[in-house]
């Protein structure tokens, strides 16, 4: 693979925290591609259940966007797939 300085600098310099995040944020936008090829559903349709943009359904898809909770929710709701998994505690409202 091709590196380019400048980009490994960057790199070097994003914390453990940011890092984590980044990754995260792939994951999700990952988890919910994959969702979407399942259901052999389109961005566009995606998109359009949840009264969003094409435009907008692609930035989430590029893992670059932080999605709020209330997308999340949405967006599981929608797919009727959770996005997150979280385990349930005896404290849980579900």
């Amino acid at each position: 693979m091709k590196t380019n300085r400048i980009m490994d600098e960057i790199r070097a310099s994003v914390s453990p925290e940011m890092k984590m995040r980044m990754e995260m944020s792939v994951a999700i936008a990952n988890r919910i591609y994959d969702i979407l090829e399942k259901k052999n559903m389109t961005q566009k349709e995606f998109a359009r259940q949840l009264g969003k943009t094409e435009t907008e359904v692609s930035r989430w898809l590029s893992g670059t966007h932080n999605l709020t909770m209330a997308t999340l929710c949405k967006i599981s709701y929608v797919l009727g797939e959770d996005i997150v998994r979280i385990p349930k505690s005896r404290h849980s409202f579900v």
